[in-house]
């Protein structure tokens, strides 16, 4: 859900510190990692992240229409998704905030991570696919997960997962690419 722009508010119990997963050792990666798409750590095909606003529809080739109502001030958090006769849920959603590129959101099931990952996926393949590189912080409004995972390239993007549940058979919900802090809001923006 896109729907505020804002850091996640610290809650009043403490939430357990967000810890390194490590890989399970005996199982075969999973296929999907060698497919690679326009999803990537640095940006969404030629859409860069950090490019200027003004920028956007010339990276993208196309066309971008804003999502909600104007931002205050007007290079404040929001959305933008191609322009298209019939949108789809698998359009990418892109955010900007302080005027420039700063992340995407997938919600679709036919786009693949960086990396291989996607909606639908067990938390283990994730963990599989990403092998001692998953940070695993509680969601706060489920019983579900971030999965936190670094550019392994040293760029500064980093992909969330978000799962439904914490067990190994919790699966993907939704993904996103970002820098931080942006990629780490947990309720988009309004």
């Amino acid at each position: 859900m896109l729907a505020a722009c804002k850091p996640a508010a610290t809650p009043a119990t403490s939430a357990a510190p967000a810890e390194p997963v490590a890989a399970p050792q005996a199982e075969a990666p999973v296929a999907a990692a060698a497919q690679q798409g326009l999803a990537g750590f640095g940006g969404y095909g030629d859409v860069r992240l950090g490019i200027p606003a003004a920028d956007m529809e010339q990276a993208w080739g196309g066309a971008l229409e804003r999502l909600g109502p104007s931002p205050e001030p007007a290079d404040g958090c929001h959305y933008l998704r191609p322009k298209r006769a019939a949108r789809s849920a698998e359009d990418p959603a892109f955010m900007l905030e302080g005027g420039r590129f700063v992340r995407y959101d997938i919600e679709g099931e036919r786009e693949t991570a960086p990396g291989g990952g996607r909606i639908g996926m067990h938390r283990s393949d994730i963990v599989r696919l990403y092998p001692n590189q998953v940070e695993a912080r509680p969601h706060h409004y489920t019983d579900g997960e971030y999965l936190r995972i670094r550019d392994p390239a040293g760029g500064a993007g980093v992909l969330v997962f978000e799962t439904d549940g914490r067990g190994e058979d919790a699966r993907v919900v939704a993904w996103r690419v970002g820098l931080p802090p942006q990629v780490d809001y947990v309720e988009g923006c309004s």
